[in-house]
C-alpha cells in the first residue's frame, strides 16, 4: 500500500462542521457590505512577481522572504501566488480602467499565501476579506471604513473594548516620511550597539520598521526615537483631526499608538488596526489605511484610495475562543427509507418538498429502520420523514417529530407542499 499524501505544511484544510462556521461569517459580511455599498470583485490568485516588489515594496518582510515566487516552466515569467490583496485589485483597476468611470467600492474574499512559521491563527495559506474604496481622498472614508469593521464586530457579538479595541495612527506624506526617515537613521546609528540584527538589517531599507520591533532590548530605545508626528504637516494634521472628529462623533474608542505603522510601503496618512488580547501573540486581528500613492506607483493614473484586510482564521478563532460560533445549521427533516426500491418515488416527494425551502437530508446505503433512526437523531433534524411501504400503499408518509415532542401524524404525499408552508411559518 502507498503511503498517504498529506497537505503542505501551513496549508489547512476546512472541515465540517468548521466550514459552516466559515459559512456563517462570510454571509454576515457579504450582508453588511451591501449596506455599505462595497460591491464583490475576484482577481487572480496568481501575479507577477514585479506586482509585489513595487506595489508591496522591495524591502518588507512579504517580499524579502515571504513570498511563493517561481518561473513559469512554459514561457519563464516570474510568478508569486498573492500575499495580499491590495495590489491586486489596483492592478486590476488600472489594466481594466474601472476607475474612469468614477470611484469604486469594492470587496473581495480570497486566499493568500506567504512562507512564514506555521502556528495558531496563522497559516502559510490562509483567507483574507480585503475592503477597498479607491477614488475617495477625505478621512470620511476612512472612518466609514472603520465603522463598517465595528459594525461587523457588533454584526458577529464581539464587544469593542472586550474582545476588540481599535489603534490609530497617521503616516503622514511621502516628503514628511521622508524627513522622519532621516531622522531615525541618524538616531538609530548613534546607538548602533543597541540595535538587534533585525534592526541593523533595515537601518538603511526601511527604518520606521524599526519602530515595530518587539525585542524587549529595544523598547526603551524605540520609546525614545524621533516621533513622526513632529515632522506633519498642517493638511496631514487636519486630515487625522478629521478622521478623529468622526469617530468621536460615533462614539468609537480608540487609541492613538504613534508606533503602528503597518507592514507594507503604500501606506500613507491614516494606518488602523484592530486588535484583541484573547488570541497571545497573534493580536492584529484587522488592519489598514489610506495608499493614495499605490494607484500611480503601479502605472495607472493617480488617484486617492484606503481600505482594509481582515484574516478570516483569525476572526474565527477569535469567535470560537469567545464562544460566539453558532450551532451547525440542522436539516428540517431526515428521510427514514426501509426499501431502497422507493427511492425513486420518495426523491420526487423530497424534490417537491426542497423547492418549497425544506431542507431534507434522505438516507442512503441502505440499513434498518433502527439504524436509520439514529442517523436521523444524530442529524439532529427536526422531524423524521418515514416513507415505510404501509405509508407509500397509501399515498402517505408519516412525520415524527424528533426534537419537541408532539404525535407522529400521516401526511398525504400530494400535501407536502402545505406541510412545508406550515414549516416556514412555525
Amino acid at each position: 500500500m502507498s503511503e498517504a499524501l498529506r497537505a503542505i505544511k501551513g496549508m489547512n484544510d476546512i472541515l465540517p462542521p468548521e466550514g459552516a462556521h466559515w459559512e456563517w461569517v462570510e454571509g454576515r459580511m457579504r450582508v453588511l457590505l451591501a449596506r455599505y455599498g462595497y460591491q464583490n470583485l475576484r482577481t487572480p490568485i496568481v501575479e507577477t512577481t514585479d506586482l509585489f516588489v513595487r506595489g508591496v515594496g522591495e524591502v518588507t518582510d512579504i517580499v524579502e522572504k515571504e513570498m511563493y515566487s517561481f518561473e513559469d516552466k512554459m514561457n519563464g515569467d516570474r510568478l508569486t501566488l498573492r500575499p495580499e490583496g491590495t495590489a491586486g485589485i489596483v492592478r486590476a483597476m488600472i489594466e481594466h480602467g474601472v476607475l474612469h468611470h468614477g470611484p469604486l467600492r469594492g470587496w473581495m474574499i480570497g486566499p493568500m499565501f506567504r512562507h512564514e512559521r506555521p502556528q495558531k491563527g496563522r497559516s502559510r495559506q490562509f483567507h483574507q476579506l480585503d475592503v477597498e474604496a479607491l477614488g475617495y481622498a477625505g478621512p470620511d472614508v476612512d472612518a466609514e471604513l472603520i465603522l463598517l469593521t465595528r459594525a461587523l464586530w457588533r454584526e458577529l457579538g464581539l464587544v469593542e473594548g472586550r474582545d476588540v479595541r481599535l489603534e490609530l495612527n497617521t503616516l503622514g506624506q511621502p516628503a514628511e516620511r521622508q524627513a522622519h526617515r532621516e531622522a531615525l537613521v541618524a538616531y538609530f546609528q548613534a546607538h548602533t550597539e543597541q540595535l538587534d540584527d533585525d534592526a541593523r538589517r533595515r537601518l538603511h531599507t526601511n527604518p520606521l520598521r524599526i519602530l515595530d520591533t518587539k525585542n524587549p532590548a529595544m523598547q526603551a530605545l524605540v520609546e525614545a526615537a524621533p516621533k513622526l508626528s513632529e515632522f506633519l504637516g498642517p493638511e496631514s494634521l487636519a486630515h487625522f483631526a478629521g478622521l478623529c472628529a468622526i469617530l468621536d462623533a460615533a462614539g468609537l474608542a480608540y487609541r492613538v499608538n504613534p508606533r503602528l505603522v503597518r507592514g507594507l510601503d503604500y501606506y500613507n496618512l491614516t494606518v488602523f488596526e484592530w486588535v484583541t488580547e484573547r488570541l497571545g501573540s497573534q493580536g492584529t486581528v484587522c488592519g489598514g489605511g489610506r495608499y493614495d500613492g499605490l494607484i500611480a506607483q503601479l502605472g495607472g493614473k493617480g488617484a486617492p484610495a484606503a481600505g482594509f484586510g481582515l484574516g478570516l482564521e483569525r476572526l474565527v478563532l477569535l469567535l470560537q475562543t469567545c464562544e460566539l460560533l453558532p450551532a451547525p445549521l440542522a436539516p428540517d427533516a431526515y428521510a427514514v427509507v426501509p426499501d431502497a426500491a422507493a427511492a425513486p418515488r420518495v426523491l420526487l416527494v423530497l424534490e417537491a418538498l426542497r423547492a418549497a425551502g425544506v431542507a431534507v437530508v434522505m438516507h442512503a446505503g441502505g440499513g434498518g429502520m433502527k439504524s436509520q433512526f439514529k442517523k436521523a437523531d444524530a442529524s439532529g433534524a427536526r422531524f423524521a420523514l418515514i416513507f415505510g411501504a404501509d405509508e407509500l400503499a397509501a399515498g402517505q408518509v408519516a412525520v415524527k417529530p424528533l426534537r419537541d415532542g408532539g404525535e407522529q401524524r400521516l401526511l398525504a404525499l400530494a400535501d407536502v407542499a402545505s406541510w412545508a408552508a406550515e414549516l416556514r411559518t412555525a
